[in-house]
């Protein structure tokens, strides 16, 4: 499976979000691919977030407004893909003002973490261990336990 995680704000070389990051993509069996542009304006970022998506792959849009599922459920719906063709999914991350609906317009899932306000950097971080725990349920691996 190949990941994409394409985000509004960059991530300083040597912070602790960016070794936390990097830990888990190196955990991971799955090619993760990281593409970041400067904070500008909701227009300038959505043009840039849907310029970014790969033909054919799937887009989860993380969102306040979106889906709040658990780990299992959202492996599940994953592997769902897989087994149906799908080898690329992109996960979007916006700005501080969020996504402009026509991000949200071209998702497979909006997905939400919660009500919780995060910092961009650090939400990177978050969805890179769910990225690789949801790796390893669908491996049956023990990481994860309900």
């Amino acid at each position: 499976m190949k990941i994409v995680i394409a985000a509004i704000g960059k991530c300083k070389k040597n912070s602790p979000e960016k070794m936390l990051i990097d830990e888990y993509i190196k955990r991971s069996g799955w090619d993760v691919m990281i593409k970041e542009a400067d904070n500008t304006n909701q227009e300038e970022e959505a043009k840039y977030l849907q310029s970014v998506i790969p033909q054919g792959a799937k887009v989860i849009v993380l969102d306040e407004r979106g889906v709040n599922i658990g780990s299992r459920e959202l492996a599940e719906k994953i592997e769902n893909w897989q087994i149906n063709g799908c080898s690329e999914i992109c996960f979007l991350i916006g700005g501080a003002d969020g996504h402009l609906q026509s991000t949200r317009d071209r998702a497979d899932l909006v997905l939400s973490f919660g009500k919780l306000t995060l910092p961009h950097i650090l939400m990177r971080a978050v969805l890179m261990e769910q990225i690789y725990r949801i790796q390893t349920i669908i491996a049956g691996h023990p990481y994860h336990r309900d």
